[in-house]
């Protein structure tokens, strides 16, 4: 498996991530464990969850797909075939969010307490906090990576004037650097990273690993009426691309897949490939699923397939 490095951190990981969010949610504790030995067992190595996941599902107080991986870890002994990044930020409870010193050394704990390992391969700020100035948040992470907790560091929602920010203070003070942005970044939203995002991060050799990179399931192809929708877990945010532009994108990636002899999920995750990112975080419930997303991974499209997606998914 050809792999490549997150940034300047010397850290090599395959081309497509395994997106830990639906671990606990969608996806029991027993079909984790099945999907995780799969991915890994193929040779791809990067993991991506955040201590949030997946708080949002009513009963559920944050922290169960990092749970599911350290059980995970503990019971495979395959902590050293992966790369593991989890994030912080997010609220956990009262008083429990944001980029903080003082919150980050707590966080960072308890990540390491669900994930059942003593250090953190790739360490993101989940969403930027505008109230903590960069310089403690940015000097919270380099005492982590100094006590061997953190490899290297990571940013995720970031704007590209933050991120160029964070990426001054870390060079003028020596102080670790973003060496990742998770972006939302796929065939249908595709403007807000290129705009100023991409060139950033070219520019400045950051890794690119986005997060919905099949649109919460609509690139796949699946979703094509709304009757598709019924009882889909994101059926709320597939239902706003349904229309004239969502339509052509699926058409255009029908007619690649149909070249290439693919399926439409690959040529979105090899169109990502196409276009500088590192490796496209995308989520599995069933081997099925699994495995025709680690198909993507040997497929290269022609320039004149990626032309056309190009030109279908322009605005």
């Amino acid at each position: 498996m050809q792999t490549r490095e997150l940034g300047q951190s010397g850290i090599k990981v395959a081309p497509l991530a395994f997106g830990g969010n639906v671990f606990g949610w969608t996806a029991d504790e027993a079909t984790s464990f099945t999907l995780l030995d799969r991915f890994v067992d193929a040779g791809l190595n990067l993991v991506d969850t955040a201590d949030v996941y997946s708080r949002w599902i009513p009963g559920h107080v944050g922290g169960e797909s990092e749970t599911i991986i350290g059980k995970w870890l503990r019971q495979s002994g395959k902590r050293d075939r992966v790369v593991i990044a989890t994030k912080c930020a997010m609220e956990m409870g009262e008083g429990e969010s944001g980029l903080s010193r003082a919150y980050i050394m707590r966080a960072v704990e308890r990540s390491l307490q669900r994930l059942q390992t003593d250090y953190i391969d790739l360490y993101q700020s989940h969403r930027d906090d505008e109230n903590t100035p960069q310089e403690e948040t940015l000097g919270a992470y380099a005492e982590l990576i100094a006590a061997g907790k953190v490899r290297a560091i990571g940013a995720s929602n970031f704007s590209a004037a933050r991120l160029a920010d964070a990426l001054a203070i870390s060079a003028r003070l020596g102080l670790p650097r973003y060496e990742t942005l998770q972006p939302n970044y796929n065939l249908y939203d595709r403007a807000e990273f290129e705009a100023e995002l991409g060139p950033l991060c070219a520019r400045e050799k950051i890794g690119v690993i986005p997060y919905f990179s099949l649109a919460c399931g609509f690139l796949t192809g699946k979703y094509r009426t709304e009757a598709d929708l019924e009882g889909r877990p994101r059926a709320y945010r597939v239902k706003e691309m349904m229309n004239a532009r969502g339509m052509r994108i699926l058409a255009a990636l029908d007619e690649a897949a149909a070249a290439v002899k693919a399926s439409p999920a690959q040529v979105a995750l090899a169109w990502l490939v196409s276009h500088g990112v590192t490796a496209p975080i995308a989520s599995a419930t069933s081997l099925t699923q699994l495995d025709e997303l680690i198909g993507s991974t040997s497929l290269t499209l022609p320039a004149d397939v990626v032309a056309r997606l190009d030109a279908a998914s322009g605005p």
